[in-house]
This record gives structure tokens, sequence and C-alpha cells, in this order.
């Protein structure tokens, strides 16, 4: 009993061989701690970056609402924003419903055919074909914004609306903006949805397919319920994408500067929130004057519209997500 503290004694402290290996810095250790530094960095500069967006944003609009109530802001139906006297009006519902309006058109066009095209090339496509059809649609994403606004009023107005629905059609209008926006967003939708369906287990498809299922079946009955977690992710991702678009609607679709009521007539001009911000932001509006401070005011609510339909987009891919082993 008791030689057993001097023989396990130098065992632990002889040399201090046991601590000292562990304290031993090697190549691998020093890379990891540099990787696991630089990814802190960039999450810290990601979480600075946003709280002094909204800082920014936040500031401007507490000056706003100083001046002009929330609830004129937030329910009047008159956007009047850049005149002057008692003609000025700052109720943001038309300029909002021209941005959902605009969204919802482009939605219609961009969800069936992003979702069909992410359906073929996951389910349907050959490789070989698949690896040439995929990057081409991606390379739609790439393409700048304003060519496709210009794309709207040289040829989409003029050629396309204009002939099928009358000359009545104005150069910028919603219908034009909405279908342009759509094209914008569909490669977004369709390489998101694809990705969340080609990682599906192809067991599960093996299995259905044992059963007796037609590949239409397996893709609508199987794949497509076992990815919607990712596929709810694309939707909302392109929705993000669609009401913050500027360009595009700015030359489309309208500046939404003065909208003396609500649009709904897809054939005029409207215009979105993130177009007034772009249109008025161009140094004309003084610093510290109401319209400059509108300018914020407008933006923090994008903003907020942003961030609830990514609190929803989490929510829903947490509710609808299947792990697979």
């Amino acid at each position: 009993m008791a030689g057993t503290p001097s023989t396990t004694q130098p065992a632990m402290g002889g040399g201090g061989s046991g601590p000292n290996l562990l304290r031993t810095r090697t190549p691998r250790s020093v890379g990891e701690n540099a990787i696991r530094v630089s990814l802190f960095v960039a999450a810290a500069i990601s979480v600075i970056t946003t709280t002094l967006i909204v800082l920014s944003l936040l500031r401007e609009t507490v000056a706003f609402f100083g001046d002009v109530g929330a609830t004129e802001f937030l329910f009047g139906t008159k956007w009047t924003p850049q005149l002057a006297g008692e003609q000025q009006s700052f109720g943001m519902v038309p300029v909002l419903v021209g941005t959902l309006y605009i969204t919802g058109i482009a939605m219609l066009v961009a969800v069936p055919l992003g979702l069909l095209a992410a359906i073929y090339l996951s389910e349907y496509a050959p490789p070989r074909v698949r690896k040439i059809i995929k990057p081409i649609l991606e390379v739609l994403a790439g393409v700048p914004t304003i060519v496709f606004g210009f794309f709207a009023l040289t040829f989409i107005t003029p050629e396309l609306l204009r002939p099928l629905l009358g000359p009545e059609v104005q150069q910028s209008n919603q219908l034009a903006a909405g279908l342009l926006v759509g094209l914008l967003v569909l490669p977004t939708i369709a390489s998101v949805a694809e990705d969340a369906m080609t990682a599906v287990p192809y067991s599960l498809r093996e299995g259905a397919f044992g059963m007796g299922a037609s590949r239409l079946i397996v893709s609508l009955r199987v794949v497509f319920p076992a990815a919607l977690s990712g596929i709810i992710a694309a939707l909302v991702l392109g929705a993000s994408r669609a009401i913050g678009e500027t360009l595009v609607i700015l030359l489309a679709g309208g500046s939404g500067q003065l909208l003396p009521q609500i649009v709904t007539d897809p054939t005029q001009a409207s215009g979105s929130m993130a177009a007034f911000i772009a249109s008025t932001a161009t140094g004309d509006a003084p610093t510290g004057s109401i319209e400059f401070e509108t300018i914020f005011a407008v933006g923090f609510t994008l903003f907020v519209i942003c961030l609830v339909l990514n609190l929803l987009s989490i929510r829903l891919v947490g509710k609808y997500r299947q792990v697979y082993e």
C-alpha cells in the first residue's frame, strides 16, 4: 500500500509527459485553430454587419415616426411623400400592395416552372443532360437585373403584352415587372429544390418502384414529400428575392414615388418598396428631411417583412424536415 503512491507519482509527473503531449503544438493543431478563428471572425462580421444595418435603419425610422404617425404610415391609402404641403401623404398601403402584387405575379411564374424543372432534373434527366441544363439554368441567375429591366421595356411590353392586351398597357406596368421577376427568381427555386430532391435516399425510390409505382408517382408522392422541407426553403428564398428586387421593378414596373390610390390593374404602373428606395435615394432628398427619413422607414419595413419570411421558413423547415440514416 505504501509503495503505490511512489509507483503512480512518477507515471503522472515524471517528466510531465502526459500533459506535455496535450500541450504540444503540431502543424495540424495550429491549422485547425487558425480555421476555427477564421470561421468565428466570419460569423462575427456577419452578425456585426447585420446589427449595424438594423441600427442605421432604426435611427432614421424612429425620427420618421416622430413626425408621422404609425397608423397613418401602416394603414394610409395615399402615397405621395415627394409632394409638399397638404398634398404630402405617407400611407404606404399602395406601395406595399404594389410590392406584394408584383411578387405574387412573379411567384405564379417561378413556382410551377421552377418545381417542374427541379423534378425533371432530379428524376427524369439523364446525368449527361443534367450536367448541361443545370449550369445553363443557374447562369440565368447571374444575368444583371438591369438587363431584365431593359428586356421588359424593349420586348415584353411592346412586343408581347400590347399585342395581346391592347395599346392601353403602360410602358411600365406590374405585369411585365412580375413576369421578369419570376424569370429572375426561377433559377433559385429550381436549383435549391433540385438539390433537396436529389438528396432524398435512392432506397425510397427503389421501394416505390418495387411496388409497381410509375416514375411520376414516385416523383410526386415519394420524393416530393420527402424533400418538402428543402422545397419550402426554396420557395421562401425565392419570395424574399422577389420582394427585395429593385432594378427590374424600377424599370419595368414604375418607381412608386407617387401612388395616390391602390393600383390593382396589372397593365398600369405601380412600383414597389425597393424601387421607391432606389429612385428616391439619389441625393435629391436633403439629409434630415421627412423625405429622407421616409427612405429608411420603408427600408426598415422591407427588412421586417423579409425577416418574418425567413423566420417562417425556419419554422416550416423544422416542421417538415425528415432525417434519413
